[in-house]
């Protein structure tokens, strides 16, 4: 049985005392300078404070979205361990998202999966620690609207979503095709089930 998708209140709103926001996140390492300059270019984030052991980034108006630290010997994490899958970063348009994917691959940086979610376009990306982020945009304006789109049953279909071919999308974005239609997941593949479209 299934429900559907309601944005519960906020704590505030249920008269519970919770975090204001999300801080930062820290990645200890044993390649310190690779991790520090890879997340310093695609998060284009200036670094506020670096020694040879602890670096802090930041892109906005937060002291420090990002904290690397170097540990010298650190085994590298199974690919099929426990732990955190990703971290995401909301992009404020469309022409923003796709301007940082061309601005990356002009540096050697290219996604390992690019996916319409359905609630989100979505483009992920592995640091040299292996360690996945995502870039993305919603693909709906409102609360309402995406509420409207899981009553539709497209989720229940389809949990994973519809990969794309990014430079194909830049170059329907560049020609003017409208945002909506963009954004708009397509069916799968013929032949195809959701789990056909996973990359690791």
């Amino acid at each position: 049985m299934t429900t559907d998708p309601v944005l519960p209140k906020t704590a505030r709103e249920r008269g519970r005392v919770a975090p204001a926001r999300l801080a930062h996140f820290v990645r200890k390492t044993s390649r310190f300078g690779e991790m520090l300059e890879w997340y310093r270019n695609v998060l284009e984030a200036e670094i506020v404070y670096s020694n040879e052991m602890l670096a802090f980034l930041t892109y906005d108006d937060e002291h420090h979205r990002v904290a690397i630290i170097a540990m010298p010997g650190l085994v590298d994490a199974a690919p099929n361990a426990a732990g955190t899958d990703h971290i995401a970063f909301t992009y404020a348009s469309l022409d923003e998202l796709l301007h940082t994917y061309k601005r990356l691959k002009k540096a050697g940086i290219e996604p390992f999966w690019a996916i319409n979610h359905g609630p989100t376009t979505s483009l992920y990306y592995k640091d040299p620690d292996g360690n996945s982020i995502e870039t993305q945009i919603d693909n709906f304006a409102t609360l309402e609207e995406i509420n409207e789109w899981f009553k539709g049953g497209a989720f229940q279909e389809n949990p994973i979503g519809v990969v794309f071919d990014p430079d194909e999308l830049v170059a329907r974005h560049e020609a003017g095709v409208p945002f909506r239609e963009l954004v708009e997941r397509p069916a799968l593949p013929e032949g195809k089930t959701p789990f056909d479209m996973l990359r690791s």
